[in-house]
């Protein structure tokens, strides 16, 4: 059974960093991809970051592009997604979300993690 289990969220002021991680158990994503999305009040879910597990290829939503970063350790089989200079806007819940395959970076996610809260105060 596969399993994502994130950590690293918390509460900071804006202009700080955090750092998530997403570990992977019970499955092999070698040539598959893990994503980070996000989750406001009231929104949909969006997605925010992704990475190849092989390659390391990686992908970003506009709004994070610069301030973001997305890696992955494949010997310990997790994620970890790098915020700095955060932004009020920035507030979510962050999942981490893994799959086969590499196509669609965005999309058709199918393993999720519990989601971990981020929460930007001014």
């Amino acid at each position: 059974q596969v399993r994502l289990v994130e950590s690293g969220g918390g509460l900071v002021q804006t202009g700080s960093s955090l750092r998530l991680s997403c570990t992977v158990s019970g499955g092999t994503f070698s040539s598959g991809m893990m994503g980070w999305f996000r989750q406001a009040p009231g929104k949909e879910r969006d997605f925010v970051a992704a990475i190849s597990w092989s390659a390391g290829f990686t992908y970003y939503e506009d709004d994070v592009k610069g301030r973001f970063t997305v890696s992955r350790d494949n010997t310990k089989k997790t994620g970890f997604l790098q915020m700095n200079n955060l932004k009020l806007e920035d507030a979510a819940v962050y999942y981490c979300a893994a799959k086969y395959g590499t196509y669609f970076p965005k999309t058709r996610y199918d393993y999720w993690g519990q989601g971990t809260q981020v929460t930007v105060s001014s």
